[in-house]
């Protein structure tokens, strides 16, 4: 890590001011963000103060602006909403009012604000640093400040970080709060499809979001609903017989309920009440499970809002279905939030304070910004005004150009929807002559099953001949092979493990045996969906095109392993399950210490050789460290963070947290550092292990690994019907792929949805640690050290610096996380 001690010179907080505050809605994760702008102001050498009750507060001043400590924000990182209050303050949005949150700033010397909220609120802000100058004019003229403090007090800073559980903000993938909002709808989805399918009912789920269907939208894909209503594409006039008739053909099909998602206030496209004079009874239907989902603020073709009431009517009138509503209302703010809000909301946060540190007086008002998997900075009126454009389109009734606006990552989620919702007749279906199969290879993951469907469904939409393979590469050998219709992968998003069966076995001994079974099958192309054994399968075959034409098929492969140790991808389907298990379970844990002496945990996690779970999941979850054979460590390591806790103990923090990898190290075991802790901390602390084991590896999958999956494997199914077509030789009727780029690996490369050649990732590649050589989370460290009140250097290389909405839009190729 590159030593950036000059850099902390430079930008240095002494003597600086900063201030943080939450305006608007709340949302899981402020709390978290507000905690890494506390301590990585203090870090730096500033002064940071909170702003309680928001706007409300910064115009009162008085006890609602106070001087942060650093463990004024301790055991705060788990707790949703946020604990400095946030209010609507109409005051604010005067003058006056305006003028007094001035003359509450100068007085404690700030001059750099940190806002934590909507596009209101962040609007708001920019309005208060374009007024700043005047404002200070006008105290001095009343004699409230002088010219001096003025002087000093010139320029305003300001560094906003959107917090909404809407994810409606352009210019960011994801705003803090949207994560743990869906896993408190999937958490309920998951749920009623217990009860409905015990009765053969329909439900039909209303979530928030009146001006943003993000939440419907991507719940919708994350559960497999039947039918979903969102504000910025109103179904079309005679939507209630399609939809009546979807229905009755999934009931036919053997399902025992249907979801339907709404939108709060859906209207239709005409602005008129919908009327259902003109809806044909479908009664015929025998379908056992529908999901349908309307986001809040849903309307159809006439601009009329769709109500979960009037979906209800609808469905019993038509089909005579015995049909629930459920209103989700403000369970989706509430609750813990999950290990990706924690994270974001770190990393934004400690953002947040560089950004405002490199600040100049011509600097613009700027917004932090997640993209892909990096974060940016971007001026916060384009984003403003960017969002404001998406309503002003649907007002307009531009629905088409409000699903663009709302960017990439929106219109992925709609496209991919479409795609797997909706099944094309036989006659629809384009003609292929190519059958594909898929296999999971490796250790299950969660969120395997979601991909296998989205892969089965997009092929078929291809019109290919869908294979699954039973047991990874053991079952190809074996003959364990069978075509995979549109209804077998039905209810398979949310289903955890691997429902087609994986192992670890490679494919190297039995080639000619894989090679049998796809001459005997026809199979014109493979996607492997699985962890490092599926990689090492991949070269395997691709070494064997040699010997073997059967494999000069397309190849591709998904990556799905817990450790998320793929080489060519920085996240895996099935890590942010296992993340969100590790951070459930250290909160767990730690609580059970409340009220007790002070004590300091050490937990064992998963992952091989590789440290993603330990490190990322310690930034999660808020711990004092974590061991990982990356990062090597020795006895004087050992010694100063036992001293470390050892000084936190003294004050007033209770309790510790230290993750170790499992195979870290071979001689500082997990029950070493235990006793070793306990021996070193007596009088001070006690000790307690826990090794968490294969429960990581358990359990239904998380919303982002279902959606990721969901889209990572329709993209994998679509490439390889792209290369299909190329490769395909007319004049000996064949597939023949014996290229580089013919077996490749899709993975996330920070902005953007990758195909890489597998070969040419071997370079990249620890084989004997089964490892990355390099790996980016590894920069993330620095910040899990800083934010538990260590002394460390912080690599700023890839610190956001200022672009623009439309150069990131220009380059936003295919960078949808979730």
């Amino acid at each position: 890590m590159p030593d950036t001690k000059k850099f902390f010179e430079n930008l240095s907080g002494a003597g600086k001011c900063v201030a943080v505050l939450t305006s608007g809605g709340d949302a899981q994760g402020m709390n978290g963000a507000v905690r890494a702008v506390v301590r990585m102001g203090i870090y730096v050498g500033a002064k940071v103060y909170l702003i309680h009750e928001g706007y409300q507060g910064m115009v009162d001043g008085g006890d609602n602006i106070k001087e942060a400590t650093w463990e004024s924000v301790s055991s705060m990182l788990q707790v949703g909403g946020t604990f400095i209050g946030s209010a609507r303050c109409a005051e604010f949005r005067t003058h006056d009012g305006r003028l007094r949150a001035a003359q509450n700033l100068v007085k404690r010397g700030i001059t750099n604000l940190c806002v934590i909220g909507g596009d209101g609120s962040l609007t708001g802000a920019n309005l208060f640093r374009e007024e700043w100058s005047g404002l200070l004019e006008e105290l001095v003229q009343s004699g409230k400040i002088d010219e001096a403090a003025a002087q000093a007090h010139s320029v305003l800073h300001i560094v906003g970080m959107v917090g909404s559980i809407d994810n409606d903000f352009c210019g960011t993938d994801m705003t803090i709060g949207t994560d743990s909002a869906l896993h408190r709808i999937i958490e309920v989805v998951d749920a009623i499809m217990t009860t409905a399918q015990s009765h053969q009912r329909t439900f039909v789920l209303e979530v928030m979001g009146r001006h943003c269907g993000y939440l419907a939208l991507v719940s919708a894909l994350a559960c497999g609903a039947d039918w979903v209503f969102i504000p910025e594409l109103p179904p079309e006039d005679g939507w209630e017989d399609l939809m009546c008739q979807k229905l009755s053909e999934n009931r036919l099909r053997g399902s025992r309920l249907n979801i339907i998602i709404v939108a709060e206030g859906a209207i239709d496209r005409h602005g008129s009440p919908i009327s259902s004079d003109s809806i044909k009874d479908n009664r015929a239907d025998k379908k056992r499970l529908n999901i349908i989902i309307v986001a809040e603020g849903a309307i159809d073709s006439s601009n009329k809002a769709i109500s979960t009431d009037y979906v209800k009517d609808l469905v019993v009138r038509c089909l005579g279905f015995d049909t629930r509503v459920t209103i989700l209302g403000h369970v989706q703010r509430g609750g813990t939030p999950s290990a990706f809000d924690r994270i974001l909301a770190s990393r934004m946060g400690v953002e947040a304070v560089l950004a405002l540190l490199e600040a100049s007086p011509g600097t613009p008002a700027c917004v932090v910004s997640l993209c892909g998997n990096q974060a940016v900075r971007l001026p916060l009126m384009e984003c403003v005004q960017m969002t404001q454009e998406v309503q002003k389109a649907m007002d307009e009734k531009k629905f088409e150009e409000a699903v663009r606006l709302r960017g990439r990552s929106f219109e992925n989620n709609l496209n991919t929807y479409k795609l797997l919702s909706h099944r094309k007749s036989d006659s629809e279906l384009p003609h292929s002559p190519f059958t594909v199969a898929v296999l999971n290879v490796g250790a299950p993951a969660a969120g395997m099953n979601a991909a296998v469907r989205s892969a089965v469904r997009v092929g078929i939409t291809e019109g290919h001949k869908m294979l699954a393979v039973n047991d990874g590469f053991e079952g190809f050998s074996k003959g364990q092979i069978k075509e995979i219709k549109w209804g077998d992968v039905g209810g398979w998003t949310g289903q955890g493990g691997s429902l087609l069966g994986t192992k670890r076995t490679l494919p190297l001994k039995k080639l000619d045996k894989i090679a049998e079974q796809i001459r005997i099958h026809n199979i014109n192309a493979l996607l492997v969906i699985g962890g490092f054994e599926a990689y090492l399968g991949l070269l395997e075959l691709l070494a064997a095109r040699v010997s073997h034409e059967e494999f000069c098929v397309p190849m591709v492969m998904v990556p799905a392993t817990v450790s998320n140790n793929i080489p060519g991808s920085d996240l895996s389907i099935g890590a942010d399950t296992a993340l969100n298990a590790i951070t459930d379970t250290c909160d767990r844990i730690k609580q059970s210490a409340s009220g007790t002496k002070r004590r300091v945990f050490i937990i064992e996690t998963m992952g091989g050789y590789c440290g993603y779970l330990a490190s990322v999941g310690g930034l999660a979850a808020g711990a004092d460290a974590a061991y990982i054979y990356e990062e090597p460590f020795d006895i004087r390591d050992l010694q100063a963070n036992v001293e470390h806790l050892t000084a936190k103990m003294k004050t007033s923090i209770q309790r510790g947290l230290v993750l170790r990898n499992e195979n870290s190290n071979d001689n500082y075991t997990t029950d070493f550092i235990y006793q070793l802790y306990s021996e070193e901390g007596k009088g001070v602390f006690d000790c307690r292990k826990n090794v968490l084991g294969h429960m990581q590896q358990g359990g239904a999958p998380s919303p982002f690994d279902r959606n990721f999956g969901t889209k990572i494997a329709a993209k994998a199914m679509q490439w390889i019907s792209k290369r299909l077509r190329e490769f395909y030789r007319e004049g000996v009727g064949r597939v023949f792929a014996n290229t580089e780029d013919s077996a490749c690996l899709l993975g996330m490369r920070r902005r953007a949805l990758l195909f890489q050649p597998v070969i040419q990732l071997k370079d990249e590649t620890d084989f004997e640690h089964r490892i990355p050589k390099e790996q980016w989370w590894l920069k993330l460290r620095p910040l899990m050290k800083i934010l538990a009140k260590y002394k460390t250097s912080y690599d700023v290389s890839d610190s956001g610096q200022l672009e623009h909405v439309v150069r990131l839009r220009a380059k936003d190729t295919d960078n949808s996380t979730i």
